[in-house]
């Protein structure tokens, strides 16, 4: 249902708010992400033109959020990069159906207003908070910060 570009930006927000409010290198991202460093900056440009990153190239320079982890949603990540697109218009352009959707269609926007409206309501500091014993890209006991 989401694309390889959704769940790479989604790996490295989730990254980079872990690590918030420090800057990382896209060496550092791409590492921990497992995320190639070539699409990383396709990924990255998209996140920055969406104003959740800024990037400072040379020495001393690096990837960080913009806004805290408990200010970014998933959404707000989803929307960047590839926005849901709900479904306004029957998408066979029937004349029949103008502006109103028939059940089935009806029933498929239903799910992707779900899907927004739960991605809405959680934030980067929510997914990282989360009691659980398999926390996103960290792999250290004690919910200690991805070494870098």
């Amino acid at each position: 249902m989401f694309s390889q570009t959704v769940e790479y930006a989604l790996r490295t927000m989730v990254f980079l708010a872990d690590q918030s409010p420090e800057a990382r290198t896209t060496d550092q991202i791409a590492a921990a992400t497992l995320v190639p460093k070539a699409y990383l900056s396709k990924v990255i440009q998209g996140l920055c033109r969406a104003e959740l990153l800024t990037s400072k190239r040379g020495i001393g320079g690096g990837v960080a959020l913009v806004r805290k982890p408990t200010e970014i949603t998933i959404l707000d990540v989803v929307n960047a990069v590839e926005p849901i697109e709900r479904i306004r218009h029957c998408p066979l352009g029937l004349k029949a159906h103008g502006h109103r959707l028939c059940p089935l269609h009806k029933r498929m926007d239903n799910a992707l207003a779900s899907v927004e409206a739960a991605f809405a309501q959680s934030t980067l500091a929510e997914v990282l908070a989360e009691p659980t014993r398999s926390r996103p890209l960290c792999d250290i006991p004690g919910g200690k910060k991805t070494p870098v």
